[in-house]
């Protein structure tokens, strides 16, 4: 076997390997025997028809086909481990000859990432704001809303009731919408089933009926109807309004505080939290640029394209989808138009784990089973079903999903301790 190296710039290595012909040889007498015990051949028993016969029955390129098949693999963890390479997925073979054999292999290795001086890296956290008196009336307008009741009322439609309808919609003369007595709140900002529509429920009598054109939005998922006149029937078989409680005692105490007084003041402290939470997290994406900016990041293009496919199957589950095929028939586009729409944010994302990644190598970042253990503890504590949480939480490949959750969390401490000095000075709140 020869072996040749040509290194490329993205932690890939391209071996051009040349097996020997004693190689070949081999090689094809493997394939002989693996082949003739399992071809019927007229006139011969299964394993002993002569190898110039099997060529004549199969054909000269299926049994150097077969013998590739065992020499390729063969001489390529040869060739790794004579050039002391270390991939990290599968290599990329594309077969150039066979007299004599010779292929290349695109390997791909580990990311190299080269910290610069991140221990010079300065960053002022941004003062919490101070929470307002209007902000904090909002929030607890905003919780007395959610302990209002719906109320049938005898009026047309208004912006902000309930209302039971019937719904039928057809684009080009076609049905996409038809469902009968579903809920829908009447909000003029809502984009459901299309911008607009809300407005036309206004002034409808409990069981009339209303029949409007609107045109479907360019940005609508599926592709196919954007921009296009979509005609709406609609029948309102009942119409609710919010009536909403006193701001009182009562109303506090029924959400789960002491009293107005005491919603007050813990609605204040949640939105602080908030805010605290906010700048945390703003911090933290401030101090993980600023590590990229001095860093140097190098990757195989497969881990890019592994992390657009977790991009898109996170996207698909926090839809609902099960399926990413079911995914993008919601969303109209290809996969391949997908992976290039979340090609930045994957790469972004991909140098930031690396650079945090060895930032932990560099600061000797550790987690040890008893933090794994304090961790599992607390969340079965918070757990309804404390057995059935204590069950999911000893899976190994659970556990292993929270000590790695924990091990970046550390390692994002200690970037923040490094850019700003003192971790205690950072707002709590995440």
């Amino acid at each position: 076997m020869k072996v040749s190296t040509e290194k490329l710039g993205n932690c890939q290595t391209v071996l051009t390997i040349e097996a020997e012909a004693s190689e070949l040889d081999k090689s094809l007498d493997e394939a002989y025997h693996h082949l003739v015990s399992e071809v019927s051949i007229p006139g011969f028993r299964k394993g002993k028809a002569p190898r110039a016969i099997l060529v004549q029955h199969i054909g000269k390129d299926s049994l150097l086909e077969k013998a590739l098949e065992r020499l390729v693999p063969q001489l390529y963890k040869q060739a790794i481990e004579s050039q002391e390479l270390e991939p990290i997925d599968r290599p990329e073979v594309e077969i150039i000859q066979t007299e004599p054999v010779v292929f290349k292999a695109t390997v791909s290795l580990k990311p190299e990432v080269k910290l610069g001086d991140y221990h010079s890296i300065r960053l002022e956290p941004d003062p919490v704001m101070k929470i307002t008196k209007k902000e904090i009336t909002a929030a607890m307008e905003e919780l007395r809303g959610r302990q209002g009741a719906w109320v049938p009322v005898e009026r047309p439609v208004e912006l902000a009731d309930l209302v039971t309808m019937d719904i039928e919609a057809t684009v080009d003369g076609k049905p996409w919408l038809n469902h009968k007595g579903i809920l829908y709140e009447v909000d003029k900002d809502s984009r459901s089933p299309v911008p607009g529509f809300a407005s036309h429920l206004q002034g409808i009598e409990k069981s009339g009926e209303k029949t409007f054109s609107l045109t479907i939005p360019d940005d609508y998922p599926i592709k196919e109807m954007c921009g296009k006149e979509s005609t709406f029937r609609v029948t309102i078989t009942e119409i609710k309004e919010k009536q909403l409680p006193e701001l009182d005692d009562a109303l506090a105490q029924g959400a789960g505080y002491d009293g107005l007084a005491d919603m007050r003041e813990k609605v204040a402290a949640d939105l602080r939290a908030r805010a605290e939470a906010k700048n945390r997290l703003e911090l933290r994406q401030k101090a993980l640029d600023a590590l990229v900016e001095v860093s140097e990041v190098n990757y195989p293009p497969i881990l890019e394209d592994e992390e657009i496919i977790e991009l898109l199957r996170e996207e698909a589950q926090r839809l609902g989808f099960s399926e990413l095929t079911d995914y993008l028939k919601r969303t109209g586009k290809t996969e391949e138009e997908l992976k290039q729409e979340l090609r930045p944010i994957a790469k972004k994302r991909l140098i930031q784990s690396l650079a945090l990644g060895k930032l932990a190598e560099e600061e000797g970042i550790e987690i040890s089973a008893s933090e794994v253990d304090n961790r599992v503890n607390e969340l079965t504590n918070n757990a309804e079903d404390k057995e059935r949480a204590r069950q999911f939480f000893s899976l190994p490949q659970i556990r292993q999903s929270i000590e790695q959750s924990l091990h970046t969390q550390k390692t994002m401490d200690r970037l923040l301790q490094i850019t700003i000095g003192d971790i205690e000075n950072i707002t709590k709140g995440e």
